[in-house]
């Protein structure tokens, strides 16, 4: 990281990126590294990090308070804000990252949506797939990490945790707050959740 820290660096980059026809709001707040590859028509807003390894396309939009690091950004792709794209990740044309959301070693197809609150590790979705917001992918068991696979046109409910080895085939959707074990079918509605149950005129103990 003391390539980014220097002052003296950050400058000249920050320079050669508005000259190139990047557009900056509060340049002097964002950082790049010297091997960051930059298209046409992009926009960075303020406090943005771009580590190592970063190539991002044309008409990007990456907001406030975002950090990539060694990912690729396809054309009109929109991050954040307060996003983190960490290393290996792949975001196809037309994606978008929202604000709090992390997304490690995986690709989100073309026109798929991660709008926010979400953590997808080591996964690979499809194109124009919906993640709803609080998802987890639940990479990890202690001992190794897994793949998920989510196919095309899927619907992933709020606060839903998929928990890998996993794979959703094509056009399914998984309902808010279930945690998904198993294989989903094409085209199938997976949820898991105890009825809802209501007691009528119930009055609290008191004390």
């Amino acid at each position: 990281m003391k390539e980014i820290n220097s002052q003296k660096l950050q400058n000249i980059l920050r320079k050669k990126f508005l000259k190139s026809g990047v557009k900056m709001q509060g340049p002097e707040t964002i950082y790049f590294s010297k091997d960051t590859k930059i298209g046409k028509n992009v926009i960075i807003e303020p406090y943005v990090v771009i580590g190592s390894k970063v190539k991002i396309g044309n008409n990007v939009i990456i907001k406030s308070f975002s950090h990539l690091e060694n990912c690729k950004i396809e054309n009109k792709v929109e991050i954040g804000p307060y996003a983190r794209i960490r290393p290996g990740t792949i975001l196809k044309e037309g994606s978008r990252i929202g604000n709090f959301v992390e997304i490690k070693k995986s690709t989100l197809g073309k026109k798929s949506k991660v709008n926010h609150l979400t953590y997808i590790g080591d996964t690979n979705i499809g194109r124009s797939v919906n993640i709803g917001a609080g998802t987890i992918t639940c990479n990890y068991d202690g001992y190794k990490k897994s793949k998920t696979v989510i196919k095309d046109n899927t619907f992933i409910g709020s606060n839903s945790s998929l928990v890998a080895p996993l794979t959703i085939e094509e056009g399914s959707m998984i309902g808010a707050g279930s945690v998904i074990t198993k294989n989903v079918k094409k085209k199938s509605l997976a949820l898991t959740r105890s009825l809802q149950t209501e007691i009528k005129n119930y009055k609290r103990k008191s004390k």
